[in-house]
C-alpha cells in the first residue's frame, strides 16, 4: 500500500472513532437530563412525553448525521481506492488484437543469459593510427592544368593515386635564352668528364694510373651529370609556367592512403605556397574508440574483455569484441590533469561506414565474469515516477503492468533482479499504447465505480 493511500485510511478511521465518541457522550448526557426531568416534574407527563419527542428527534438526527460521517468516510475511502486501483502494479489491462495490428507492436521473452558487468564511461571515436593524413604542397608554385577531373569533397581515393600537380616556381629573374646557355655548358662539362673517365679507365687496366685517380673521376661525372638535370629541369620549369602546355617539371602529388577526401582546400589555377593545405584524406574502415576513465576506476580495469557504446541517432548499441578481431590498443599511462582520465583506447571495423570520426558515445568498458541471470530487452522499460515499469503478456489480449527491480545493463538487454520471471512475456514496442489503454474504456470493467 502506498503512503498516500495508507493515510487516507488512517483519515477514515479517525473519522469514525470521533462519530463514535460523540454518539456515546450524547446519550450519556441524555440520560442524565430526561431522569431529572422525571423526578423534578410530577405532572410532566406530557412535558415527559415531550421531551421524549425531543429525544427521538434529536437521537435520529444523530444516527443520521452518525451514518452520513460513515458514508462520507467509506465513500471517500473508496473513491482513494478506484483512484489507486487505477495504478496498481497488477492490474488487468485489456489491448485487443485489432488494436495491436494497427500500430507498431512487439513482445519478447524474458530469458536466462550471460550477462556481462561493465564501467559506463563516456568515449569518442577517432581514426586509427594510419587512417589520416593531411596533404600539403611540396613545393611553392601554380597547379599544372590538367584533363582529369579536379578532385572533389566525397571522392574515393588509392594511396597514390595523383590528386594534382604542381609547376615549382624558378627563383631569381631569368629568360629563356640564359636557362639554354646553362643547360649547354652543364652538358659540355658532363661529355668532358665521361670522355676523361673512360681514358683514366683504360690507363687503369694498363696499371698506367692509380685506382685512386679512377674514383675521384667516377665522382665529378656524377656531379657534372647531376648538374646538367637540374638544368634541364629549370628550363623546364620556366616552359611548364601557366600559359604553357609543358608539364614535363610539374611535381605529382599523390594520396597517402587510401581513404576519402573529407576536405579540400585548393582550387584550380590557384598559386601555393610550399606547406600550404591541399586536401585532409580519411579511412574509415576501422576505427578506434578512445574510452575515458575516470581515475577512482583505473584500478577496477585489470583484464577489460571489451566495450559497447551507444551513439546517437541509433537504435542499437556498437559491439567490441576482442574475440572477434577487435583490438584493445593500449591504457594511458598519464592522467589527463584537466579531466583527471586516462584514455583507453580500442580498435574495431566501421561496419556499412554508419560512424564518423569524432562522435561522442556513451562507452561502456566490460570487467569482471558473467553471470546467468533473466535478461529483457532494454526496449521493454518504461520510467514512472522513478520506477522501471514493464508490461507482461498473460495472454494474447490481457496485459499486466509489473513494477521491476534492475540489475546490470548489457547491451540491449538489462538484467531483471524481481517482478519477472523466465518464460514471461514483455512488451518491447507500443507499451506506451497498452499503459494508454489501462485509462481507455476497456479498463472500466475492471476499475470500481462509486
Amino acid at each position: 500500500m502506498s503512503s498516500l493511500k495508507f493515510a487516507a485510511t488512517l483519515l477514515a478511521l479517525a473519522l469514525l472513532a470521533g462519530c463514535d465518541f460523540g454518539h456515546s457522550h450524547e446519550d450519556g448526557g441524555h440520560g442524565e437530563e430526561h431522569d431529572h426531568g422525571a423526578t423534578e416534574n410530577t405532572s410532566g407527563h406530557a412535558e415527559e412525553h415531550g421531551h421524549g419527542d425531543a429525544h427521538a428527534h434529536d437521537d435520529g438526527q444523530a444516527h443520521g448525521n452518525e451514518g452520513m460521517a460513515h458514508r462520507d468516510a467509506f465513500g471517500g475511502l473508496d473513491e482513494l481506492d478506484g483512484l489507486f486501483e487505477e495504478d496498481h502494479a497488477g492490474a488487468t489491462i485489456t489491448f485487443t488484437r485489432e488494436q495491436q495490428r494497427q500500430v507498431d507492436f512487439a513482445t519478447a521473452e524474458a530469458q536466462q543469459r550471460q550477462m556481462r558487468p561493465s564501467l559506463a564511461v563516456t568515449g569518442i571515436l577517432k581514426a586509427t593510427g594510419g587512417g589520416e593524413a593531411h596533404v600539403v604542397a611540396p613545393v611553392s608554385g601554380y597547379l599544372a592544368p590538367s584533363d582529369a577531373p579536379f578532385p572533389r569533397f566525397g571522392d574515393h581515393v588509392q594511396k597514390g593515386q595523383a590528386l594534382l600537380k604542381i609547376v615549382p616556381r624558378i627563383g631569381g629573374e631569368v629568360d629563356p635564352a640564359s636557362l639554354e646557355l646553362a643547360l649547354s655548358r652543364a652538358r659540355s662539362t658532363h661529355q668532358l668528364a665521361v670522355q676523361e673517365l673512360k681514358r683514366l679507365e683504360e690507363l687503369l687496366e694498363l696499371e698506367a694510373v692509380p685506382a685512386r685517380r679512377v674514383a675521384e673521376a667516377q665522382k665529378e661525372e656524377k656531379v657534372a651529370r647531376a648538374e646538367m638535370e637540374a638544368a634541364k629541369r629549370r628550363l623546364n620549369q620556366y616552359r611548364a609556367r601557366p600559359g604553357s602546355n609543358a608539364e614535363a617539371a610539374a611535381i605529382t602529388v599523390p594520396s597517402p592512403i587510401n581513404g576519402k577526401l573529407d576536405g579540400v582546400f585548393v582550387t584550380p589555377g590557384a598559386y601555393l605556397q610550399e606547406g600550404a593545405p591541399l586536401f585532409h584524406v580519411i579511412d574509415t574502415e576501422r576505427l578506434r574508440l578512445e574510452a575515458r576513465i575516470p581515475e577512482p576506476d583505473i584500478g577496477r580495469l585489470t583484464n577489460p574483455r571489451g566495450a559497447w557504446f551507444e551513439a546517437e541517432g541509433f537504435d542499437a548499441p556498437f559491439e567490441i569484441d576482442l574475440e572477434k578481431g577487435d583490438r584493445m590498443i593500449a591504457l594511458g599511462s598519464k592522467v589527463d590533469p584537466r579531466s583527471r582520465t586516462v584514455p583507453l583506447v580500442f580498435e574495431f571495423p566501421n561496419v556499412k561506414g554508419q560512424l564518423r570520426i569524432g562522435m561522442f558515445v556513451r562507452a561502456h568498458v566490460l570487467i569482471g565474469e558473467e553471470r546467468e541471470a533473466i535478461g529483457i530487452p532494454v526496449a521493454a522499460i518504461e520510467e514512472n515516477a522513478g520506477q522501471a515499469v514493464a508490461y507482461v503478456q498473460r495472454d494474447p489480449e490481457t496485459f499486466e503492468r509489473r513494477i521491476l527491480t534492475l540489475g546490470i545493463r548489457d547491451g540491449e538487454y538489462v538484467e531483471v533482479l524481481s517482478g519477472l520471471s523466465a518464460g514471461e512475456s514483455v512488451v518491447t514496442q507500443g507499451s506506451y499504447l497498452v499503459q494508454l489503454a489501462a485509462s481507455g474504456p476497456q479498463e472500466a470493467g475492471h476499475g470500481h465505480a462509486h
